[in-house]
């Protein structure tokens, strides 16, 4: 897909971040923004600077991971644009650290629901339609959490790699017409994951974490991605760490694994002493 000129760019999670970055981008662009996020305001705001750009604008509030609210947001979309040609599935929640045993496992259910679930849901409710194109692009939002294990983060991580591997299953579904399919693995992007997270209230470790682990603007995220689909890439890696992570891992996966590990653990302790 060469140009976004009066494309149809659906994008979820778009009140902060990469959401917001991207929306800023396709709006350059010249394509027609379907932009959502669970917070109005934010969502708003986002929505106020693409129009002041010039480009059409049609937004929803709501929760990702509810069937229903995607399948109508959907349905909205096409009935406002007459097509869609690109959705990107972007919308995610954070969580602290926390062994497995000892953490409330309705957090686990609310990452799972809202960064695996709303997925599954956006392709669902928007694969029909981009399949209607002659090209079209999926993107789907993991992680670097969702190509290696990290401790203290099993939610976060399963949810990440549940992503990847669904993603990774429509690539081969979808192989033989005009959708393309991408899934997208960021590594420390400056976002408010931190203070968005379930539990930021009550964990002080997100502060510190969203300071010295998240560095690369999401303006360099969304370049990356938009130069991503544009190349038709089915992986698109942001940041060195994102590449130097995804090859250690791939060429030694158990002592690649120990070794990121040991890193962020050495990192995070280090931070926590200052």
């Amino acid at each position: 897909m060469q140009t976004f000129t009066q494309k149809t760019v659906v994008i979820t999670g778009a009140g902060s971040g990469i959401g917001r970055a991207l929306a800023h981008a396709f709006a350059a662009e010249g394509a027609r923004l379907a932009l959502n996020d669970y917070r109005a305001e934010a969502l708003e705001h986002t929505c106020a600077i693409c129009r002041a750009s010039g480009a059409s604008v049609f937004a929803k509030t709501f929760d990702v991971s509810q069937r229903s609210e995607m399948e109508q947001f959907a349905r909205d979309t096409v009935a406002q644009f007459g097509s869609v040609h690109i959705a990107i599935n972007n919308a995610g929640v954070g969580l602290g650290d926390y062994r497995f045993h000892e953490m409330d496992l309705q957090y686990f259910e609310r990452v799972m629901a809202v960064n695996f679930y709303g997925v599954v849901y956006g392709s669902y409710a928007f694969i029909p339609y981009l399949l209607q194109e002659r090209e079209a692009a999926l993107v789907n939002i993991s992680s670097v959490f969702g190509l290696t294990g990290i401790g203290g983060s099993a939610a976060y991580c399963a949810s990440k790699f549940a992503v990847y591997g669904f993603t990774l299953s429509l690539m081969n579904e979808y192989r033989d017409t005009g959708l393309r399919i991408h899934s997208v693995h960021p590594g420390g992007i400056r976002t408010e994951i931190g203070k968005n997270s379930l539990d930021y209230a009550s964990n002080p470790s997100h502060d510190a974490f969203q300071k010295h682990f998240l560095k690369i603007p999401p303006e360099r995220a969304a370049a990356t991605i938009l130069r991503g689909i544009r190349r038709g890439e089915p992986r698109i890696l942001i940041g060195s760490e994102a590449w130097q992570l995804d090859l250690s891992t791939r060429l030694f996966p158990v002592w690649g694994n120990q070794l990121v590990n040991s890193i962020i653990r050495r990192k995070m302790k280090n931070i926590q002493n200052r």
